[in-house]
């Protein structure tokens, strides 16, 4: 899988780290490939077995407390071993004082040094978080993402099946546009999809007719989102008068993306049918469905056709009912 990276230099201006050590190079050519951090306790008594020279290397209360421990030879020696390792980068949090060895032998090896005010569980927590992003696996989707009461919503489809034109209408209606045409999908967690648009084509969409208009300036800012969970995905497709569509529900559909399972329906399109609505029923009833509630469970079971026991309703016959 692709390794992805971000600039040393977007972590200092995102959490306004005070430069103690940070010289034009890093500025320039710095970069972060892991999004975990390290706590190097162990490292600073010389065991570095397990080291990750790639991790960011958190110093707190109990790092900077060691060093101070030490005399100015063991202090120096522990310094010079650690820097020797060449780790990435180093930041000193609740702006606690600098050894007196830290800054000179972090120079010699040119590793860059940081401060912060911050507490060190809060800034590991905010840290990793914000790396989980930035470093995710990712993919590009021809599609459309938009959030639908609170739900981000990944519609697919053939060119020219309507996408942003229901996104359009969706937009109308109170909804708001993260992406059009290309959705850049990030892999966050093994259960979060994160979905966005690529940044010279943000806001805009293609629209056959009309042409490229942008949807922050026609509809304000309140149409706009930058980012948005993937909770559901809706393939749209030519209606096809021979093949079965899903007309209860009761069986939960799923698609795989960059390795996460996520709720997917096909909705046929055809004249006269209004999709912006039927995505928002869509939207509200996939809600429900994670707060434990299936509509299509409860009618069968008040028709005394359980889904569990396999007595189930066929397409066909569901008109005599």
């Amino acid at each position: 899988m692709r390794e992805f990276t971000t600039p040393l230099a977007k972590v200092v201006k995102e959490f306004s780290l005070e430069p103690l050590y940070y010289t034009e190079a890093h500025q320039k050519e710095g970069v972060i490939r892991k999004s975990d951090v390290s706590r190097p306790g162990l490292n600073l008594c010389g065991y570095f077995d397990f080291f990750e020279p790639d991790r960011i290397q958190i110093f707190g209360n109990s790092e900077i407390g060691y060093l101070g421990e030490l005399d100015a030879e063991h202090q120096s020696a522990s310094m010079e071993d650690f820097f020797s390792h060449h780790p990435v980068a180093a930041v000193i949090t609740r702006n606690l004082s600098v050894p007196e060895t830290f800054l000179p032998a972090a120079q010699k090896y040119e590793i860059p040094v940081f401060r912060t005010g911050q507490h060190t569980s809060e800034f590991v927590a905010s840290l990793i978080s914000f790396l989980n992003v930035e470093l995710a696996p990712r993919i590009t989707r021809h599609g459309v993402l938009v959030e639908v009461y609170g739900e981000g919503v990944l519609l697919l489809g053939e060119s020219g099946v309507g996408k942003s034109e229901t996104a359009v209408e969706l937009i109308k209606r109170g909804h708001r546009l993260i992406a059009d045409d290309a959705v850049e999908i990030k892999r966050v967690s093994n259960k979060t999809l994160v979905g966005s648009s690529p940044d010279n084509i943000r806001h805009f969409l293609e629209m056959r007719g009309i042409g490229i208009v942008n949807a922050r300036r026609i509809f304000g800012m309140g149409a706009v989102k930058m980012t948005e969970k993937i909770d559901m995905v809706v393939q749209l497709e030519l209606w096809d008068s021979k093949k079965v569509y899903d007309r209860l529900g009761v069986e939960n559909e799923e698609t795989e993306i960059l390795g996460n399972r996520v709720p997917c329906l096909t909705i046929p399109v055809k004249p006269g049918r209004n999709l912006a609505v039927i995505i928002e029923v869509a939207a509200m009833n996939n809600r429900q469905k994670k707060m434990g509630y299936n509509a299509a469970e409860e009618l069968l079971a008040k028709l005394g056709l359980d889904s569990g026991t396999g007595n189930s309703v066929s397409p066909d016959a569901w008109d005599l009912y």
